[in-house]
């Protein structure tokens, strides 16, 4: 996965008011690695912006009804019309937007093969008698390899110029340097990446979602459940699927579906029924934004002294006192200092694990950054598995993984998780970091217990720390 080691931002970089982007409705996104977001095109017609709701609308309406009419005019597989639409199906992996896992589970861009494939099973929905532009979108229900990127990316190839657009009118406001790209043989004035000396193209946050609703299962279930309309007009063996997918039942969703014109004409049904949305910046509950402001203020507002660790070569043991510190800091913050907030996304219900990871990592790299250590805090910018290292050079590094107290899997993480991780790693040191936010039940004990058996075994063992992640009364309600 995608490690990030430099939290530049568009706002950070270039000295923009976070909020401003805000109010332009642009996302704030990492220039050196990937925001985990993804261009849904179910979001296009609801944009409030007339380069989307209406540019890229018409030019995503327009490709795939191109498509779909050379599809029906071909006869057989690679023949002048199909390779026409092939042409019309070439999506490459774009990375000027800074969207999506630079390495994730299904990669990006349609390859030939997977082009080949798709294509295939467009015609034969088409020669069921269907011509709606969104089957192209219910293909990634039960076709394998069609993930979020590849979504992302085929959308973000088609309404390009759109984005560009858009990019162009944003920056009118934000006044940002630019140099002259060339796109498609299009002369376009476009501000600089720092990072990648591409292109960096502006995106709307109304378009985005951390998953497209045709792969976000979960959605897609609870829909049906509480839709009892929904759920009665769908032929029952489509309806019967849907609540019940897995990667072993998607070969039969595909065949049901295929069946007729009824069948995926259903299937399209609750795919535009399915409530859509796009990701909520404000409750941020996977945390990709909450964080920047916390890197920004934190070192300043809680100042903490490491100068004795500061402009020289650390020793492996200095390197793990460093670490032990931040994270004794990060726990007074939490606890003390009212940064608890920061783990719940509403009364009742806490951010992600992936938010309370990013949490630490701003904090981590803020004091580094105060304190002019030669340390390098990274943390996983997608779902990796390895949640935070800080290191440096190649010999020294502590590794340290954060789950929550409402983890199922609590107690996996430390018993198989971590130490596996060191040995990939090569390293001694890792700190089991966790952070309660109710659920805890007897995990913690069962952590301490595997803990010790793993000493007795090997005469060494990951350090488990506790964090009280919990809802606070404030000072004046306290006893």
């Amino acid at each position: 996965m995608p490690k990030l080691k430099n939290p530049a931002t568009v706002s950070s970089e270039f000295g923009i008011d976070i909020s401003t982007l805000q109010t332009l409705g642009v996302l704030d996104v990492l220039l050196g690695a990937d925001t985990p977001l993804f261009i849904d095109p179910l979001l296009l017609s609801s944009s409030a912006h007339p380069e989307i709701n209406s540019g890229a609308v018409s030019s995503y309406e327009q490709r795939f009804e191109r498509i779909i009419k050379l599809l029906s005019k071909s006869k057989k597989e690679n023949d002048v019309a199909w390779k026409a639409a092939k042409k019309l199906f070439s999506f490459s992996e774009v990375g000027w937007t800074c969207l999506g896992y630079s390495s994730g589970k299904y990669g990006s861009g349609f390859g030939k093969e997977l082009s080949d494939k798709t294509l295939d099973v467009a015609s034969q929905i088409i020669s069921l008698g269907v011509d709606d532009i969104d089957m192209f979108m219910a293909l990634a229900i039960f076709e394998e390899g069609i993930g979020p990127d590849r979504i992302s990316d085929m959308t973000t190839n088609i309404i390009l110029h759109d984005l560009i657009t858009f990019s162009m009118r944003i920056n009118e406001s934000l006044k940002i340097p630019t140099k002259t790209y060339i796109v498609d043989g299009v002369n376009y004035d476009l501000v600089e990446n720092p990072y990648t000396e591409e292109p960096l193209i502006f995106v709307p946050n109304d378009i985005v979602r951390n998953l497209p609703i045709a792969t976000d299962w979960s959605e897609v279930q609870a829909a049906i459940k509480e839709n009892e309309e929904l759920r009665d007009r769908v032929s029952g063996k489509v309806g019967e699927l849907w609540t019940n997918v897995t990667r072993e039942k998607k070969k039969r969703l595909k065949d049901s579906a295929l069946s007729s014109k009824k069948s995926f004409k259903d299937l399209l049904d609750m795919l535009h029924d399915i409530p859509v949305s796009s990701y909520d910046i404000a409750l941020d509950r996977d945390g990709n934004f909450f964080w920047k402001k916390i890197l920004k203020d934190i070192s300043s507002e809680y100042p903490l002294s490491l100068s004795k660790y500061s402009n020289k070569n650390l020793s492996a043991a200095e390197v793990v006192s460093v670490v032990d510190i931040i994270i004794e800091r990060f726990q007074d913050l939490v606890e003390n200092k009212g940064l608890w907030k920061e783990l719940w996304e509403s009364e009742s219900k806490p951010r992600k694990e992936k938010a309370s990871q990013m949490l630490f990592y701003a904090i981590a790299y803020s004091y580094c950054q105060a304190n002019d250590l030669d340390l390098i805090p990274e943390a996983e910018s997608g779902n990796g598995p390895v949640d935070f290292k800080i290191s440096q050079g190649f010999e020294k590094k502590v590794l340290v993984e954060i789950k929550l107290s409402n983890n199922g899997r609590l107690v996996h993480g430390y018993e198989k998780q971590l130490e596996i991780y060191k040995k990939a790693e090569d390293t001694d040191y890792g700190v089991f970091l966790i952070i309660d936010v109710g659920g805890l039940g007897d995990k913690y004990n069962r952590v301490q217990l595997a803990r010790d058996k793993f000493m007795e075994e090997h005469g060494k063992a990951s350090v488990v720390r506790l964090v009280d992640g919990n809802k606070k009364e404030s000072a004046s309600k306290r006893k």
